[in-house]
C-alpha cells in the first residue's frame, strides 16, 4: 500500500467553504470518506482540533463519517517534533517573531503535520504554496524541502492516486 497522505486543516475548510461544498458536491466527501476507510488519507489529532473549533457542519461530518483512527496520535512523533521545531527556531534570523511564535505554538497543527510525516513517510496535502522568501509565515513546504518531504494539493494528491468521480 502507498504511505498514506496526510491532510492539513485547510484541505478540509477550503473545500467545505469555497471548493466542494458539501451540499453541491457530495461525491467528493464520499470519496473522501472512502479513502480514509481504505487508509489511504490520515491526519493528526491537532488537525481534529483546529477543525473543532469552528463547530460547524464539517465538524459534525468529521464526527460522524471519518474512521475512528482517522485523526492520528501526535503524541509519538516528538522526536521529529523536535526536529522540526530545531529547524523552525535555527531560521530565527529569516522568520520574525510573531512568524515563528505562531509555527512553534504546540496547539497548531503544521508543525506537528510535518513532524507525523517525517516519522511515517507520508506526503503532507496543504494549499500552502512555497513562499522561501516570505518573513512573515512560516510555510508547511518551506519547512517540508529539507526534510525531503512532499508537500501536494488536493488534485495532486487525486492525480497520484488516479482518482476520478
Amino acid at each position: 500500500m502507498i504511505a498514506p497522505f496526510v491532510l492539513d486543516t485547510n484541505f478540509f475548510i477550503q473545500a467545505h467553504r469555497i471548493h466542494y461544498p458539501m451540499d453541491v458536491v457530495p461525491s467528493f466527501w464520499l470519496k473522501i470518506k472512502d479513502l480514509a476507510e481504505k487508509g489511504i488519507i490520515v491526519s493528526i489529532d491537532k488537525v481534529k482540533d483546529e477543525i473543532h473549533l469552528n463547530k460547524d457542519d464539517l465538524t459534525v461530518w468529521c464526527d460522524e463519517n471519518m474512521p475512528k483512527d482517522f485523526f492520528r496520535e501526535t503524541d509519538v512523533v516528538i522526536k521529529e517534533y523536535v526536529a522540526v521545531t530545531g529547524w523552525a527556531n535555527s531560521k530565527s534570523t529569516h522568520y520574525n517573531l510573531a512568524a515563528l511564535n505562531e509555527f512553534l505554538d504546540s496547539t497548531e497543527a503544521d508543525a506537528w503535520l510535518v513532524a507525523y510525516s517525517l516519522a511515517n513517510g507520508c506526503m503532507i496535502v496543504t494549499h500552502e504554496t512555497s513562499e522561501p522568501n516570505r518573513k512573515s509565515k512560516v510555510k508547511i513546504p518551506d519547512v517540508c524541502s529539507p526534510f525531503g518531504i512532499n508537500c501536494v494539493n488536493t488534485i495532486e494528491m487525486f492525480r497520484y492516486l488516479g482518482e476520478r468521480f
